[in-house]
């Protein structure tokens, strides 16, 4: 039997609050991790509201199949938030949702489940993978990947100084043996890395950029973000929790894009209807209360913008 591992749901009411405003309306949890979200929205939903949660681990969706067959106004799927635009056609809902919520990066228990890779923090197999059904492992790219690929992935997903030096230890290391275990890269990265940053981990950044990789975690941002405006009602909302710089980025760039519309040439006599427009942000960015990081570390990093479907 699969252990469980908790998970704390960072900014939770606050995410709702901003999402749920039709009792009776069509929602999307894309990022349905243990359900944290999904059974806040159900609370605020009448019989008529429906939720649709989509995630690409397995296991998650073995929980959600646990926690949640009961509930009619609910439906998991399993596949990623970057196939958005597909989920809602295929249930004739695109123009009729009436809010997206996105809760990005890796969840508690894959960070604290050591059978997953994704922690430099337990030792378990160089795995990563989100979706552990299909792709290439970290430790099977890592086998194979040439030094300059390595050293751009880490200095683009990781922005890690370093990238060049550790890249090189790695492609030197494996040719006298596999890289398979965290515990072993972690080491590796630790010592290609000659000046640590006060309070993180040495291969923080190393971590992070190869797992990003190998779940193609911004290209889906990007392909998910696009898709969201067409499927929004008027007045229906995309709520976004980041975690790191490069999601937040995109994601703050996206919504200020479709609140400002086509860039034309500014002696262009036009109506503002003819930008086409989508979007208008509602507030300035959510972060988490000095009490929510008390209580939980790793929400001391999210970052929540929240825009509404004009």
């Amino acid at each position: 039997m699969t252990q469980e591992y908790r998970h704390v749901t960072v900014l939770l009411e606050e995410a709702v609050e901003q999402l749920v405003t039709d009792p009776n309306g069509f929602y999307v949890d894309g990022t349905f991790g243990r359900g944290g979200h999904s059974r806040l929205i159900l609370s605020r939903l009448g019989p008529q509201g429906r939720l649709l949660a989509i995630d690409k681990d397995p296991e998650a969706i073995a929980h959600a199949e646990r926690e949640f067959a009961h509930d009619p106004r609910f439906e998991i799927a399993h596949a990623s938030f970057a196939d958005l635009a597909q989920l809602i056609t295929e249930r004739d809902r695109q123009g009729r949702v009436q809010g997206v919520l996105l809760d990005l990066g890796v969840s508690s228990p894959q960070l604290d489940n050591p059978e997953r890779g994704f922690s430099f923090q337990h030792d378990g197999p160089l795995d990563m993978r989100m979706d552990t059904s299909r792709g290439m492992s970290a430790a099977q790219w890592l086998a194979q990947v040439g030094e300059k690929e390595l050293a751009d992935v880490l200095f683009t997903y990781g922005e890690e100084k370093f990238a060049r030096r550790m890249a090189r230890a790695v492609v030197e290391t494996r040719q006298e043996q596999p890289l398979e275990r965290t515990a072993q890269l972690a080491k590796l990265i630790a010592a290609a890395n000659p000046k640590w940053e006060k309070g993180k981990h040495p291969a923080t950044r190393a971590f992070q950029a190869i797992r990003i990789f190998i779940n193609r975690e911004l290209e889906d941002i990007e392909t998910c973000l696009a898709a969201i405006p067409p499927a929004l009602c008027q007045g229906g909302r995309m709520v976004v929790i980041s975690f790191h710089s490069l999601e937040d980025r995109l994601v703050k760039r996206f919504i200020r894009k479709e609140s400002k519309g086509e860039e034309l040439p500014r002696d262009l006599p036009v109506q503002h209807s003819a930008l086409n427009v989508t979007l208008r942000p509602l507030g300035k960015a959510w972060k988490a209360s000095d009490g929510e990081v008390d209580d939980n570390v790793r929400s001391r990093s999210a970052v929540m913008r929240v825009a509404e479907r004009i």
